[in-house]
């Protein structure tokens, strides 16, 4: 996984804050490939509840997390609990690397 212990504390406290302490934060795509390079952040976060999947609680967990790690590409998929799963949240979750 390519992502310092900086950014991934950061991510965490970042996603808790916005979404929950229960949220789950999933790194999936080119940076869990350790033999990749470049590539940006793609992050998939199950909220902890329906209402703090909302557009503006995401806008401001980008804005805060670029503020603490840098202005890097971030791409964030937010979804409520028991959501019908399309197959990026399939690719994320079968991929992805959890960091909560």
């Amino acid at each position: 996984m390519r992502l310092t212990e900086d950014e991934i504390a950061a991510i965490r406290d970042c996603a808790r804050k916005r979404f929950g302490e229960g949220c789950v934060v999933r790194l999936f795509g080119s940076r869990v490939d350790d033999f990749r390079r470049g590539g940006d952040i793609d992050l998939h976060i199950e909220a902890q509840s329906a209402e703090l999947a909302a557009l503006g609680n995401e806008l401001v967990f980008r804005q805060e997390l670029k503020d603490r790690i840098g202005d890097q590409k971030i791409d964030v998929i937010v979804r409520a609990p028991h959501y019908a799963p399309r197959a990026i949240d399939m690719i994320a979750i079968r991929n992805g690397v959890p960091l909560s």
